[in-house]
């Protein structure tokens, strides 16, 4: 996908396992305007793959990272709606499967995301797929390829630039800024800019790791219409992020 287009995700193909759950939108998912966050939607989308392969009988310690996530909103669910999540395997490779879910609510909220996980060792280098997980995703993901190549470059020269610090809180098991984490500066560049998000694509290109001095740059276009955002660290893209969406008055 080139930059600047919205994301074109697969649908369901009718074959194969597909996982579905629910959960309301609590308290600490919401903005001040209610909706639901983009870095709260990247931790339910986590935890349901997670739930989705305990219900599979596989490893859920088993270690995946997030090399890139898309994002597709018709209308963002809202702080106490309950949300209905059906997920399933959209792709798969020889080291990583990209997983597609679906968020929707009774009132008519709908989320599209795809988001491809490269699996590991514990030293964070990509290690083949398990035979288990490739007999229980396989027949879903089918023949369906999803490239692995990052699309978004760096920040342009002109792209302002604030430190972004890090918390404790920040850091998962794995030991580096975990990806939903890593989405709260996305979403505080979002709510300087009154913007709401209608599409995005995130780039995980490089771990943050805890003792990182990230710094947070960004560049708008389109009358503020289109965020696109990096987060760096030691002088080096670790994320990258575009945001097309609409503008919001201050919450």
């Amino acid at each position: 996908m080139a930059p600047g287009e919205t994301p074109r995700l697969v649908a369901f193909p009718g074959v194969g396992r597909r996982f579905e759950t629910s959960r309301p939108v609590r308290l600490g998912d919401a903005a001040p305007s209610g909706r639901l966050r983009l870095d709260a939607l990247a931790r339910i989308l986590q935890d349901v793959g997670a739930d989705d392969m305990a219900d599979a009988g596989l490893d859920v310690a088993d270690p995946w990272v997030a090399r890139r996530t898309q994002v597709v909103v018709d209308r963002w669910p809202r702080f106490g709606e309950r949300l209905t999540i059906s997920t399933f395997c959209s792709a798969l490779g020889a080291t990583w499967g990209e997983r597609r879910s679906t968020l929707t609510t009774s009132s008519g909220a709908s989320v599209e995301a795809a988001t491809l996980w490269v699996h590991v060792d514990l030293g964070g280098r990509p290690v083949a797929v398990g035979p288990d997980f490739v007999r229980c995703y396989r027949p879903s993901a089918g023949a369906q390829r999803s490239s692995t190549r990052l699309a978004l470059g760096p920040p342009p020269a002109e792209a302002e630039s604030r430190a972004w610090p890090l918390r404790a809180s920040d850091l998962d098991a794995l030991g580096h800024v975990n990806n939903a984490a890593a989405l709260a500066a996305l979403e505080d560049e979002l709510r300087r800019g009154g913007l709401e998000p209608r599409s995005a694509t995130v780039e995980y290109v490089r771990v943050i790791e805890a003792d990182d001095r990230v710094a947070l740059r960004s560049a708008w276009s389109g009358d503020r219409r289109r965020l696109r955002a990096w987060l760096t660290g030691r002088d080096e893209v670790r994320l990258a992020a575009e945001v097309a969406g609409v503008a919001v008055p201050p919450a």
